[in-house]
């Protein structure tokens, strides 16, 4: 099953983000099999990084947390929230 992962990053969160950067890109990659699409969300300035989302695929949002929980920028402490949502595609690229 797909799950749609918000990630919010906490105010003023720039320099975490920037220091955790390494290690979450090379977290996405330990991934890549379950994680379908990912990318940041941006400010209204379309630079300023302040969250990302992605879609996984995992057995239940149990599982879909655990893979949240286990990015460096979660455990950095750079989010404000987290949530697992669950998504069927209906339209589009396909999602694996």
């Amino acid at each position: 099953m797909l799950f749609v992962i918000r990630n919010i990053d906490k105010p003023n969160s720039g320099a975490l983000r920037a220091a955790n950067r390494p290690a979450h890109l090379a977290y996405l990659d330990e991934i890549a099999p379950v994680l379908k699409l990912a990318g940041p969300f941006l400010a209204d300035d379309n630079e300023t990084m302040i969250g990302s989302l992605w879609i996984v695929e995992a057995a239940d949002k149990a599982a879909a947390l655990k893979f949240a929980a286990g990015d460096p920028y979660a455990r950095a402490g750079l989010f404000e929230s987290q949530t697992a949502t669950p998504f069927r595609r209906a339209r589009g690229v396909e999602l694996g």
